[in-house]
């Protein structure tokens, strides 16, 4: 792989009941465990990190798509809801991605061709694909919710 880009060191401080900071003072945060795995909530946590920066990525990759094709997408939202969950077949844990894509200015089949394309740029869909399942779904022009293979 030929790096184009590299984080500052971003470290953990009590894992998940303390803070993650990056060297370069950008990230700064309190973690605890949320309230659904038995721990206090009200600070963020490694799986809503995940869900923003996959979030983030997908949406860049849904607008470099479009462009790409020329399709008019409107005001996209990428929203990303990540769960964790125990492992039924081993004692580990397991992640897994919903990605819900809003394209208020595409037609159902240039808004599944979005994602489809954007699904196979994206560096977090290329670093979780064939490991984590990923369900997408798009909101087209007609603001029906269709699930996209």
């Amino acid at each position: 792989m030929k790096v184009i880009y590299r984080t500052p060191t971003v470290m953990s401080l009590g894992g998940r009941e303390g803070t993650v900071r990056s060297a370069d003072g950008c990230l700064d945060l309190e973690v605890a465990y949320p309230i659904e795995m038995g721990g206090p909530g009200g600070k963020t946590n490694p799986e809503e990190l995940f869900a923003a920066g996959y979030a983030a990525c997908f949406h860049s990759a849904i607008k470099r798509t479009a462009g790409d094709k020329k399709i008019a997408i409107g005001k996209s939202i990428v929203e990303a809801h990540v769960s964790a969950g125990q492992m039924e077949e081993s004692v580990g844990f397991r992640l897994a991605v919903e990605l819900h894509v809003i394209l208020p200015a595409a037609e159902i089949e240039q808004a599944k061709e979005v994602v489809r394309g954007a699904h196979l740029i994206c560096p977090y869909s290329n670093a979780t694909r064939n490991n984590i399942d990923v369900i997408l779904s798009v909101a087209p022009v007609d603001h029906q919710t269709y699930y996209v293979t």
